[in-house]
């Protein structure tokens, strides 16, 4: 089980009330609101590994200079070296450093890598894994990883991580007409505003969809801008000729990375903390009470 730890850890911060707070009256919601989605995930699906995969550098300097516009409108504060940062909520901020502390007290495998988002750590496990594998994820760019040869597959939270959707290739063909191959194409055609990604003016999900059925793939619908006796339409095939160079860059940027170099970090999932007097210095701390527990109890049964 892969966990898109910050796409959680969000969700955590919006679905839990702030007043959900330390001792010393610190917001500690995104906290023990993510130990309550661990533990209802480890609970219901009993995963062999799991990893909390984690942004590195949310808005890799590489998928920039191909498309500048990626996640630029969610930059706070550029950084000639090092990642820039993110707008987050000005509480969910220090809550972070928690997470981290508290995960790696439990002993949960928490992975990032200088360069790359979580979603290319996802990718790469994914690439690399011998048997099933759940992505527990709120973004739906990590649709593209599906695989129903492969076991892969997306857990997407609707409520909580309580109601889970579960996608496969059948409920992105039913959704989107395309499966886990062929949701990057989909997704680089018709854009998407949340991440920057401006898409070809004019194609929507509706028309990237009966393209990509006509032809296959991105490739496939390239060729046929080329050849005069496909069956485009000439408005189709102005837009498709215009955004060109968009398309020469934007693969690269929308397809996950599946070679990142990943640690040489244990994945099992524990049954018991790594460090038990970290993890108790922690919960008194912040706080963390039924939350912890909870998760501790179901970690050791």
């Amino acid at each position: 089980m892969l966990l898109d730890t910050a796409s959680l850890y969000f969700r955590a911060y919006f679905g839990v009330p702030d007043s959900v707070r330390a001792p010393d009256g610190t917001p500690v919601n995104a906290v023990r609101g993510l130990l309550d989605f661990i533990d209802r995930l480890v609970k219901d699906h009993r995963p062999d590994h799991l990893v909390a995969c984690m942004d590195a550098d949310w808005r890799p300097h590489w998928r920039v200079e191909l498309i500048p516009s990626y996640k630029a409108h969610r930059v706070a504060e550029e950084r000639p070296a090092g990642p820039d940062e993110e707008e987050v909520p000005d509480t969910l901020s220090p809550q972070v450093p928690v997470i981290e502390a508290v995960l790696d007290a439990l002993g949960i495998a928490r992975v990032g890598v200088a360069g790359y988002e979580a979603d290319d750590v996802i990718g790469t496990y994914t690439a690399r894994a011998t048997g099933p594998v759940d992505i527990v994820t709120g973004d739906r760019d990590l649709y593209q990883l599906v695989d129903d040869a492969r076991g892969v597959r997306v857990l997407y939270p609707v409520k909580g991580v309580g109601t889970l959707n579960l996608v496969d290739e059948a409920a992105l063909r039913e959704k989107y007409g395309v499966d886990g191959g062929g949701y990057a194409d989909l997704a680089l055609l018709r854009g998407d505003p949340s991440d920057g990604l401006p898409g070809v003016p004019g194609i929507g999900e509706k028309t990237a969809a009966k393209l990509l059925a006509e032809f296959g793939d991105l490739a496939g619908i390239q060729a046929a801008v080329d050849d005069p006796k496909a069956k485009l339409t000439p408005t189709q095939r102005k837009r498709l000729t215009e955004a060109a160079p968009y398309l020469a860059v934007a693969p690269k940027v929308v397809r996950v990375a599946h070679d990142v170099p990943l640690p040489d970090t244990g994945t099992a999932l524990p049954h018991g903390p790594r460090d038990a007097g970290a993890l108790d210095a922690l919960a008194a701390r912040w706080g963390l009470g039924g939350s912890l527990q909870r998760l501790l109890t179901t970690l050791t049964t």
